[in-house]
């Protein structure tokens, strides 16, 4: 099968083996995968000699399921996240605990984000929102996006912040009055939607150095706000500042319990919802929820739709072209 790899700093297509079927998993033949692209970018600048896979959010159609899987069937369109079940590849075997249905009305070009919105989702949790508080959310890439329109779904006030002027554009036209690209800009906003209370929390979809970020942020919370760390940035930080609000400042951890957890994926033991309510299969199928009834969108996030063979001219865009912001692999059609 083809699938999608970094090597030596570039990305590019490579064949390789198709994946086995495990016990409580499904073959899934993959319909469009999901570039993440500051988790994969930064992937493939690390990649050394030998092949590493990418990816990890797509959505397709099951084409066999293991003797113990009830849940599913063949012929069902899932979404479903998490590496390394799931990649930029043509066949994938995915664990019935990272799958969500996707109904007949709900486009998959937009399912294929599905892993994209568990971590939205998660972020959003660990934030710990209540109905009517606040957030800034600073950085609004594909996962910015999502993450603000989900926010507003909860009818948390929500104010984005980035710098590129394109993506705070993005962020207006699907309805948003707090979208800011200056600093100065964002801080009016902020106080006269909170009525100089500050926001109660601020999501940092951001990535790269993130000193002067964190301490801004600690200036835009409320006496013991919270700051989540959800993009890939450093984390120094003042302690006065900190200690001045008795602030919170958190990392959120992919899409939710259950993620890097082998009993839980590979094995596909589920976490008894009496002591876990929200795992990330959870989120995901929860950000298919939100599509199907129609509370965000993300068809207008789609910049790019490449078929696998030009995967490696669908990660350069994101180099050349500051308007790039959702971006799909393309599979050949099931049959």
């Amino acid at each position: 099968m083809k699938a999608v790899a970094a090597q030596k700093g570039t990305i590019g297509w490579i064949h390789a083996d198709e994946p086995k079927l495990l016990a409580g998993h499904v073959r899934i033949r993959t319909e469009y995968s999901a570039i993440s692209p500051g988790t994969e970018l930064s992937m493939a600048k690390k990649s050394a000699d030998n092949p590493l896979a990418i990816g990890y959010s797509a959505v397709g159609i099951i084409e066999q399921v293991a003797d113990d899987v009830t849940e599913l069937k063949i012929g069902q369109r899932v979404a479903c996240y998490g590496a390394p079940y799931v990649r930029h590849a043509e066949v994938l075997s995915v664990p019935v605990n990272l799958t969500a249905l996707v109904p007949e009305h709900v486009s998959p070009e937009e399912a294929a984000f599905a892993g994209l919105g568990a971590i939205a989702i998660h972020a959003l949790r660990i934030a710990d929102l209540r109905f009517g508080e606040s957030l800034i959310i600073v950085g609004l890439g594909i996962l910015g996006n999502i993450s603000a329109q989900i926010a507003a779904a909860a009818a948390y006030t929500t104010l984005g912040y980035d710098l590129n002027a394109d993506r705070a554009a993005i962020l207006r036209q699907s309805g948003f009055r707090h979208a800011y690209v200056s600093q100065a800009d964002l801080e009016a906003g902020l106080w006269a939607a909170t009525e100089g209370i500050g926001a109660d929390s601020v999501l940092l979809c951001a990535s790269g150095d993130g000193e002067s970020l964190i301490n801004s942020s600690l200036d835009w919370i409320r006496d013991r706000g919270k700051i989540i760390i959800v993009g890939d940035i450093s984390t120094n930080f003042s302690r006065n500042k900190m200690f001045g609000k008795e602030a919170q400042v958190l990392i959120s951890r992919a899409g939710g319990p259950g993620r890097y957890d082998k009993q839980y994926e590979r094995d596909n033991k589920d976490y008894p919802i009496g002591y876990v309510r929200w795992t990330e299969g959870r989120n995901t199928r929860e950000y298919i929820r939100l599509l199907a009834e129609k509370r965000i969108s993300v068809q207008h996030l789609i910049t790019g739709i490449y078929p696998i063979e030009k995967a490696a001219e669908a990660y350069r865009n994101y180099s050349i072209s500051s308007s790039t912001m959702g971006t799909l692999i393309q599979y050949p059609k099931y049959k």
